[in-house]
């Protein structure tokens, strides 16, 4: 571990000397990952972007990409581009990145399963804000915003997911 890494804990996601409370997936957390069980995967899952809406949110660091309209996440295992960002229109099953509701303002993207996807193993665990504290999410990472908004520029390419 180094200390630039985000570690699960029971009694949240510790960063930075600091410990925020968080969100984990309705299926607990599983070494065994299948799409669709809504678990949050055991690892240390490597950081590889940031993704964020520019019409709302300020850009969190040099290296965060804005959210476009179009912009989507395949979570298909049949398509060729599962677990991937993809662009609309896409014919395959999947999420909008550009969100009605703030959930996806602001997405750390980690690399699990990515970006040789195995299908059925699971997509797109991102770290993002909660819909409330203790509400579960799919299988990713929920933060209050304002936690997010902290971690975020303070995040670097050397930084990983832990969960135990």
């Amino acid at each position: 571990m180094t200390p630039y890494d985000l570690i699960l804990c029971p009694r949240g996601l510790r960063f930075a000397g600091r410990l925020f409370p968080c969100t984990i997936g309705r299926g607990g957390i599983s070494a065994r990952k299948q799409e669709g069980d809504g678990a949050t995967p055991t690892g240390a899952h490597r950081i590889v972007g940031m993704i964020f809406r520019p019409d709302r949110i300020a850009r969190p660091t040099d290296w965060a990409v804005p959210i476009r309209p179009g912009d989507l996440w395949s979570d298909d295992p049949q398509a060729e581009n599962y677990n991937h960002m993809v662009r609309a229109p896409y014919a395959h099953s999947h999420e909008k990145l550009r969100r009605a509701d703030p959930l996806y303002d602001l997405v750390i993207l980690t690399d699990w399963n990515w970006p040789y996807a195995v299908p059925g193993r699971g997509s797109a665990i991102f770290i993002h804000r909660w819909r409330r504290p203790g509400y579960p999410t799919e299988g990713c990472i929920g933060l209050d915003p304002q936690h997010l908004a902290w971690i975020a520029p303070r995040i670097t390419y050397q930084t990983r997911l832990i969960v135990r």
